[in-house]
């Protein structure tokens, strides 16, 4: 009986269980992806323009005594204010990272990865929107940076949202979690 309804086109119960594998599977993954970006795109740069506007030339606000303050800092380097004179080369490194996010997207298959790369790919817009269109001039602007906790560098929800990202990849990685949603043991 199997045969005949395979030669008149009736599917049987293995061709059916092989139809959802043929469906293309990473849209809802990249879907994700950059809703994430979104997301922690759209609170950077809220939190940054209502710091820019509230906070600036003020008085920093106590949040938790002298533990975390909000306290607006451009920061035309990096991590820790350093490498002030390689602004342009951070530019460049945030929009390589940006490309090979989105290069990826296209083998997407893994929910994590999807999550994890979506807040890279949110944080480096983030910090890239600042390098590009604040002061001094393009490709050299100073990053807003207003988070400090006491005894640590003044930082912005986009570093969060990278460091987030990062933890979040290397986790995947011991587990053994690729991005096209296949594990492997090493």
């Amino acid at each position: 009986m199997a045969e005949a309804e395979r030669i008149i086109g009736t599917p049987d119960v293995d061709d059916e269980a092989a139809a959802p594998a043929e469906q293309p599977k990473g849209t809802r993954k990249i879907a994700m992806l950059f809703a994430v970006a979104l997301v922690a795109y759209v609170l950077d740069l809220g939190s940054k323009m209502l710091v820019v506007a509230k906070l600036e030339h003020h008085e920093p606000i106590e949040i938790i005594g002298d533990l975390l303050k909000f306290e607006a800092v451009r920061n035309p380097g990096a991590a820790f204010g350093m490498g002030e004179a390689f602004t342009i080369i951070f530019t460049f490194i945030a929009a390589t990272v940006i490309v090979v996010i989105v290069r990826l997207a296209r083998k997407l298959y893994s929910t994590p990865w999807a999550i994890a790369l979506g807040l890279l790919l949110g944080g480096a817009l983030g910090n890239l929107t600042d390098r590009i269109f604040r002061s001094p001039g393009v490709f050299e602007g100073a990053v807003v940076d207003f988070i400090a906790p006491a005894h640590f560098a003044v930082f912005n929800l986009a570093d969060s949202a990278i460091v987030c990202g990062g933890i979040l990849i290397v986790l995947l990685s011991f587990k053994g979690l690729d991005p096209d949603g296949t594990v492997h043991k090493d």
